[in-house]
């Protein structure tokens, strides 16, 4: 995607980055630069009015949904396995594929 007209920061590099732009995960100098591109590339600028309405969309529809404590605590286990550098930890499925024994 790309309006056709030359950019200090290049279209693909925008929208490969649309979601950390929009979870404010990058730093202020990126987000100054997106912010910069939007006012230039229209193209773009309609991606992320778009990304961000599906956003809200789903943090409506879907945020309030409870997790289950057990899944919680299997996931966050594995996030500190994977960045404890735990090899074996990588390596395992959080949740067993549907129809598969469950561990006990």
């Amino acid at each position: 995607m790309s309006c056709g007209e030359p950019h200090e920061t290049d279209c693909s590099e925008v929208l490969d980055h649309l979601y950390e732009f929009l979870d404010s995960e990058m730093p202020e100098v990126d987000r100054t630069k997106f912010e910069h591109h939007f006012e230039e590339c229209s193209p773009c600028l309609e991606k992320y009015g778009l990304e961000q309405a599906v956003k809200k969309l789903v943090k409506r529809c879907c945020g309030h949904d409870d997790v289950p404590a057990d899944l919680r605590a299997k996931v966050m286990g594995r996030i500190q396995l994977i960045r404890s550098g735990d090899p074996g930890g990588a390596g395992r499925d959080v949740m067993p594929p549907p129809g598969a024994p469950q561990e006990t």
